[in-house]
Protein backbone atom coordinates (compact mmCIF):
# COMPACT_ATOMS: atom_id res chain seq x y z
CA UNK A 1 0.00 0.00 0.00
CA UNK A 2 1.03 3.58 -0.66
CA UNK A 3 -0.51 6.48 1.28
CA UNK A 4 -0.35 9.95 -0.26
CA UNK A 5 -1.68 13.29 0.98
CA UNK A 6 -3.75 15.61 -1.16
CA UNK A 7 -2.87 19.25 -0.59
CA UNK A 8 -6.07 20.45 -2.25
CA UNK A 9 -5.51 23.84 -3.90
CA UNK A 10 -1.99 24.06 -2.45
CA UNK A 11 -0.37 21.62 -4.87
CA UNK A 12 0.39 24.52 -7.20
CA UNK A 13 2.76 25.93 -4.57
CA UNK A 14 4.97 22.84 -4.63
CA UNK A 15 7.05 22.06 -7.73
CA UNK A 16 8.25 18.83 -6.09
CA UNK A 17 4.79 17.68 -5.01
CA UNK A 18 2.40 18.81 -7.69
CA UNK A 19 -0.35 16.89 -9.47
CA UNK A 20 2.16 15.29 -11.85
CA UNK A 21 4.24 14.13 -8.88
CA UNK A 22 1.24 12.30 -7.48
CA UNK A 23 0.57 10.70 -10.87
CA UNK A 24 4.21 9.64 -11.15
CA UNK A 25 4.03 8.02 -7.71
CA UNK A 26 0.82 6.25 -8.70
CA UNK A 27 2.46 4.97 -11.89
CA UNK A 28 5.49 3.72 -9.98
CA UNK A 29 3.35 1.96 -7.37
CA UNK A 30 1.45 0.06 -10.06
CA UNK A 31 -1.55 -0.03 -7.78
CA UNK A 32 -4.58 -2.10 -8.81
CA UNK A 33 -6.99 0.29 -7.05
CA UNK A 34 -7.06 3.99 -6.19
CA UNK A 35 -8.71 4.62 -2.83
CA UNK A 36 -9.96 8.09 -1.90
CA UNK A 37 -10.04 8.27 1.88
CA UNK A 38 -11.61 11.73 2.16
CA UNK A 39 -14.45 11.41 -0.34
CA UNK A 40 -17.73 9.57 -0.48
CA UNK A 41 -19.30 7.80 -3.43
CA UNK A 42 -21.84 10.63 -3.55
CA UNK A 43 -19.03 13.20 -3.74
CA UNK A 44 -17.59 11.42 -6.77
CA UNK A 45 -20.94 10.83 -8.42
CA UNK A 46 -22.20 14.39 -7.97
CA UNK A 47 -18.84 16.09 -8.54
CA UNK A 48 -18.92 17.71 -5.09
CA UNK A 49 -15.12 17.47 -4.92
CA UNK A 50 -14.49 19.99 -7.70
CA UNK A 51 -14.31 23.16 -5.62
CA UNK A 52 -12.22 21.68 -2.81
CA UNK A 53 -9.89 19.02 -4.24
CA UNK A 54 -8.51 20.06 -7.66
CA UNK A 55 -6.02 17.18 -7.54
CA UNK A 56 -8.86 14.93 -8.67
CA UNK A 57 -9.05 16.80 -11.98
CA UNK A 58 -5.83 14.93 -12.74
CA UNK A 59 -6.27 11.68 -10.80
CA UNK A 60 -9.70 10.66 -12.04
CA UNK A 61 -8.96 10.93 -15.80
CA UNK A 62 -5.67 9.10 -15.21
CA UNK A 63 -7.43 6.23 -13.44
CA UNK A 64 -10.11 6.05 -16.12
CA UNK A 65 -7.51 5.93 -18.90
CA UNK A 66 -5.63 3.15 -17.08
CA UNK A 67 -8.76 1.19 -16.26
CA UNK A 68 -7.99 1.45 -12.55
CA UNK A 69 -11.04 1.42 -10.27
CA UNK A 70 -11.53 4.39 -7.95
CA UNK A 71 -13.10 3.61 -4.58
CA UNK A 72 -14.32 6.35 -2.25
CA UNK A 73 -14.06 5.21 1.37
CA UNK A 74 -15.45 8.03 3.53
CA UNK A 75 -19.01 6.90 4.15
CA UNK A 76 -19.55 9.79 6.56
CA UNK A 77 -17.99 12.56 4.48
CA UNK A 78 -21.09 14.67 5.09
CA UNK A 79 -19.94 15.11 8.69
CA UNK A 80 -17.16 17.40 7.47
CA UNK A 81 -19.84 20.05 7.08
CA UNK A 82 -20.22 20.03 10.86
CA UNK A 83 -16.89 21.83 11.17
CA UNK A 84 -18.16 24.81 9.15
CA UNK A 85 -21.47 24.75 11.02
CA UNK A 86 -19.50 24.84 14.29
CA UNK A 87 -17.66 27.96 13.17
CA UNK A 88 -20.85 29.63 12.03
CA UNK A 89 -22.43 28.92 15.40
CA UNK A 90 -19.46 30.50 17.16
CA UNK A 91 -19.70 33.54 14.90
CA UNK A 92 -23.31 34.07 15.97
CA UNK A 93 -22.65 33.54 19.67
CA UNK A 94 -21.95 36.71 21.69
CA UNK A 95 -18.95 35.04 23.35
CA UNK A 96 -17.70 33.30 20.24
CA UNK A 97 -15.17 35.86 18.98
CA UNK A 98 -12.15 34.75 21.08
CA UNK A 99 -12.76 31.13 20.08
CA UNK A 100 -12.87 32.08 16.41
CA UNK A 101 -9.63 33.99 16.83
CA UNK A 102 -8.06 30.88 18.35
CA UNK A 103 -9.31 28.82 15.40
CA UNK A 104 -7.86 31.37 13.00
CA UNK A 105 -4.49 31.05 14.73
CA UNK A 106 -4.54 27.29 14.16
CA UNK A 107 -5.55 27.85 10.52
CA UNK A 108 -2.62 30.20 10.03
CA UNK A 109 -0.17 27.76 11.57
CA UNK A 110 -1.38 25.03 9.22
CA UNK A 111 -1.22 27.42 6.28
CA UNK A 112 2.38 28.32 7.08
CA UNK A 113 3.28 24.63 7.15
CA UNK A 114 1.61 24.16 3.76
CA UNK A 115 3.66 27.02 2.34
CA UNK A 116 7.01 25.46 3.27
CA UNK A 117 8.70 23.47 0.47
CA UNK A 118 7.14 20.01 0.37
CA UNK A 119 8.38 16.87 -1.34
CA UNK A 120 7.27 13.23 -1.03
CA UNK A 121 10.08 12.47 1.40
CA UNK A 122 9.28 15.53 3.53
CA UNK A 123 5.60 14.61 3.66
CA UNK A 124 6.51 11.11 4.82
CA UNK A 125 9.10 12.24 7.36
CA UNK A 126 8.64 11.96 11.14
CA UNK A 127 9.52 15.65 11.53
CA UNK A 128 6.72 16.80 9.22
CA UNK A 129 4.17 14.41 10.69
CA UNK A 130 5.12 15.43 14.23
CA UNK A 131 4.69 19.11 13.37
CA UNK A 132 1.38 18.50 11.63
CA UNK A 133 0.24 16.28 14.49
CA UNK A 134 1.07 18.93 17.05
CA UNK A 135 -1.08 21.49 15.21
CA UNK A 136 -4.01 19.12 14.87
CA UNK A 137 -3.86 17.69 18.39
CA UNK A 138 -3.78 21.15 19.97
CA UNK A 139 -6.80 22.10 17.89
CA UNK A 140 -8.68 18.92 18.82
CA UNK A 141 -7.83 19.32 22.50
CA UNK A 142 -8.99 22.93 22.46
CA UNK A 143 -12.28 22.46 20.62
CA UNK A 144 -12.96 18.75 21.00
CA UNK A 145 -12.82 15.85 18.58
CA UNK A 146 -16.31 16.10 17.14
CA UNK A 147 -18.22 18.84 15.33
CA UNK A 148 -15.22 21.20 15.42
CA UNK A 149 -13.08 18.69 13.52
CA UNK A 150 -15.84 17.36 11.30
CA UNK A 151 -15.64 14.11 13.32
CA UNK A 152 -12.33 13.44 11.60
CA UNK A 153 -11.04 10.78 14.01
CA UNK A 154 -14.30 8.82 13.85
CA UNK A 155 -14.42 8.98 10.06
CA UNK A 156 -10.81 7.88 9.62
CA UNK A 157 -11.21 4.99 12.05
CA UNK A 158 -13.84 3.61 9.69
CA UNK A 159 -11.55 4.19 6.71
CA UNK A 160 -8.73 2.32 8.47
CA UNK A 161 -11.00 -0.66 9.00
CA UNK A 162 -12.06 -0.57 5.35
CA UNK A 163 -8.41 -0.61 4.25
CA UNK A 164 -7.26 -3.52 6.39
CA UNK A 165 -5.73 -6.21 4.20
CA UNK A 166 -6.16 -4.26 0.97
CA UNK A 167 -3.56 -3.32 -1.62
CA UNK A 168 -3.58 -0.10 -3.60
CA UNK A 169 -2.83 3.60 -3.36
CA UNK A 170 -4.70 5.71 -0.83
CA UNK A 171 -5.03 9.47 -1.35
CA UNK A 172 -6.28 11.45 1.63
CA UNK A 173 -6.76 15.10 2.55
CA UNK A 174 -3.75 16.25 4.57
CA UNK A 175 -5.20 15.95 8.08
CA UNK A 176 -6.89 12.66 7.20
CA UNK A 177 -3.49 11.51 5.91
CA UNK A 178 -2.02 12.38 9.31
CA UNK A 179 -4.46 10.08 11.10
CA UNK A 180 -4.12 7.27 8.56
CA UNK A 181 -0.32 7.45 8.76
CA UNK A 182 -0.52 6.24 12.36
CA UNK A 183 -2.18 3.02 11.21
CA UNK A 184 -0.09 2.53 8.05
CA UNK A 185 3.41 3.85 8.87
CA UNK A 186 4.99 1.63 6.23
CA UNK A 187 2.91 3.14 3.44
CA UNK A 188 4.29 6.69 3.61
CA UNK A 189 5.84 8.35 0.53
CA UNK A 190 9.59 8.23 0.06
CA UNK A 191 12.20 10.09 -1.99
CA UNK A 192 11.30 10.43 -5.64
CA UNK A 193 13.24 11.52 -8.71
CA UNK A 194 11.31 14.31 -10.50
CA UNK A 195 10.14 13.64 -14.05
CA UNK A 196 9.83 15.93 -17.06
CA UNK A 197 6.06 15.93 -16.66
CA UNK A 198 6.48 17.20 -13.12
CA UNK A 199 8.72 20.00 -14.36
CA UNK A 200 6.12 20.96 -16.94
CA UNK A 201 3.33 20.84 -14.35
CA UNK A 202 5.40 23.07 -12.08
CA UNK A 203 5.76 25.56 -14.91
CA UNK A 204 2.01 25.55 -15.56
CA UNK A 205 1.35 26.02 -11.85
CA UNK A 206 3.77 28.95 -11.80
CA UNK A 207 1.92 30.56 -14.71
CA UNK A 208 -1.44 30.17 -12.95
CA UNK A 209 0.04 32.31 -10.15
CA UNK A 210 1.59 34.92 -12.46
CA UNK A 211 3.35 37.70 -10.56
CA UNK A 212 4.97 40.92 -11.66
CA UNK A 213 8.39 39.75 -10.52
CA UNK A 214 8.23 36.60 -12.68
CA UNK A 215 10.24 36.27 -15.89
CA UNK A 216 7.27 36.64 -18.24
CA UNK A 217 9.33 36.19 -21.40
CA UNK A 218 10.92 33.03 -20.01
CA UNK A 219 7.54 31.68 -18.96
CA UNK A 220 6.11 32.31 -22.42
CA UNK A 221 8.98 30.50 -24.08
CA UNK A 222 8.53 27.42 -21.92
CA UNK A 223 4.75 27.46 -22.24
CA UNK A 224 5.09 27.47 -26.02
CA UNK A 225 7.44 24.49 -25.74
CA UNK A 226 4.79 22.56 -23.81
CA UNK A 227 2.23 23.64 -26.38
CA UNK A 228 -0.88 21.94 -25.00
CA UNK A 229 -4.20 23.80 -24.55
CA UNK A 230 -3.58 24.66 -20.90
CA UNK A 231 -0.11 26.01 -21.67
CA UNK A 232 -1.36 28.14 -24.56
CA UNK A 233 -4.27 29.43 -22.48
CA UNK A 234 -1.79 30.51 -19.81
CA UNK A 235 0.43 32.11 -22.44
CA UNK A 236 -2.61 34.11 -23.58
CA UNK A 237 -3.14 35.16 -19.97
CA UNK A 238 0.39 36.53 -19.86
CA UNK A 239 -0.11 38.48 -23.09
CA UNK A 240 -3.36 39.92 -21.76
CA UNK A 241 -1.70 40.88 -18.47
CA UNK A 242 0.94 42.69 -20.53
CA UNK A 243 -1.78 44.59 -22.40
CA UNK A 244 -1.23 42.72 -25.67
CA UNK A 245 -4.77 41.47 -26.09
CA UNK A 246 -4.47 40.94 -29.85
CA UNK A 247 -1.69 38.40 -29.27
CA UNK A 248 -3.80 36.82 -26.54
CA UNK A 249 -6.78 36.52 -28.89
CA UNK A 250 -4.65 34.93 -31.59
CA UNK A 251 -3.49 32.30 -29.11
CA UNK A 252 -7.01 31.68 -27.84
CA UNK A 253 -8.22 31.15 -31.40
CA UNK A 254 -5.60 28.40 -31.62
CA UNK A 255 -6.68 26.89 -28.29
CA UNK A 256 -10.28 26.94 -29.47
CA UNK A 257 -9.33 24.71 -32.40
CA UNK A 258 -7.80 22.15 -30.01
CA UNK A 259 -9.36 19.66 -27.61
CA UNK A 260 -9.32 21.67 -24.38
CA UNK A 261 -11.55 19.42 -22.27
CA UNK A 262 -8.81 18.47 -19.81
CA UNK A 263 -8.10 19.32 -17.07
CA UNK A 264 -11.79 19.65 -16.26
CA UNK A 265 -11.45 23.20 -14.96
CA UNK A 266 -10.01 24.43 -18.27
CA UNK A 267 -13.10 24.63 -20.56
CA UNK A 268 -14.86 27.20 -18.39
CA UNK A 269 -11.80 29.41 -18.17
CA UNK A 270 -11.05 29.12 -21.90
CA UNK A 271 -14.59 30.05 -22.95
CA UNK A 272 -14.87 32.94 -20.49
CA UNK A 273 -11.53 34.46 -21.49
CA UNK A 274 -12.20 33.87 -25.18
CA UNK A 275 -15.45 35.79 -24.81
CA UNK A 276 -13.67 38.71 -23.18
CA UNK A 277 -11.03 38.86 -25.90
CA UNK A 278 -13.69 38.71 -28.60
CA UNK A 279 -15.41 41.64 -26.90
CA UNK A 280 -12.17 43.61 -27.07
CA UNK A 281 -12.02 42.81 -30.79
CA UNK A 282 -15.57 44.08 -31.27
CA UNK A 283 -16.96 40.62 -32.10
CA UNK A 284 -19.91 40.80 -29.75
CA UNK A 285 -21.95 37.93 -31.21
CA UNK A 286 -19.07 35.47 -30.97
CA UNK A 287 -18.33 36.74 -27.47
CA UNK A 288 -21.92 36.08 -26.41
CA UNK A 289 -21.71 32.54 -27.76
CA UNK A 290 -18.56 31.96 -25.73
CA UNK A 291 -20.14 33.30 -22.54
CA UNK A 292 -23.22 31.15 -23.08
CA UNK A 293 -20.90 28.22 -23.64
CA UNK A 294 -19.54 28.63 -20.11
CA UNK A 295 -23.03 28.52 -18.63
CA UNK A 296 -23.95 25.52 -20.78
CA UNK A 297 -21.15 23.39 -19.33
CA UNK A 298 -22.18 20.74 -16.81
CA UNK A 299 -19.68 22.40 -14.47
CA UNK A 300 -17.39 25.41 -14.62
CA UNK A 301 -15.31 27.14 -11.94
CA UNK A 302 -17.26 29.81 -10.12
CA UNK A 303 -14.80 32.45 -11.32
CA UNK A 304 -15.44 31.50 -14.95
CA UNK A 305 -19.21 31.61 -14.45
CA UNK A 306 -18.94 35.04 -12.84
CA UNK A 307 -16.92 36.34 -15.80
CA UNK A 308 -19.42 34.86 -18.24
CA UNK A 309 -22.43 36.38 -16.50
CA UNK A 310 -20.72 39.77 -16.43
CA UNK A 311 -19.91 39.43 -20.13
CA UNK A 312 -23.52 38.67 -20.98
CA UNK A 313 -24.63 41.83 -19.21
CA UNK A 314 -22.15 44.13 -20.93
CA UNK A 315 -19.12 43.87 -23.25
CA UNK A 316 -15.79 43.33 -21.53
CA UNK A 317 -13.39 46.27 -21.48
CA UNK A 318 -9.88 46.55 -20.13
CA UNK A 319 -9.57 48.56 -16.90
Amino acid sequence: MLLLPSLGPFHILHPRYNAATVLALLEKAGAPVLYLASHSEESLREGLWREEDPLLFHLLPWAEAKGIPVVALDEEAHLREEAEAFRQALAQHPLGKPHLERMHAFDQELLQLLKTPLTPEVLGSPAFLDHLGQIYEEYAQTFGEGPATGFRARRMERVVEALRGREGVVVAELLDYLLLAKSFPGALPKAHEPTEKERQRALLDRAWQLREEDDWAGLLEELFQIGDPEALYLAAQIYLAAGEWQEALSLMEEVFRMDFQHPGYLPGYVLARFGQLLDLAGERERALRAYRGVLALSWAPEEARTLALAGLRSPFRLP
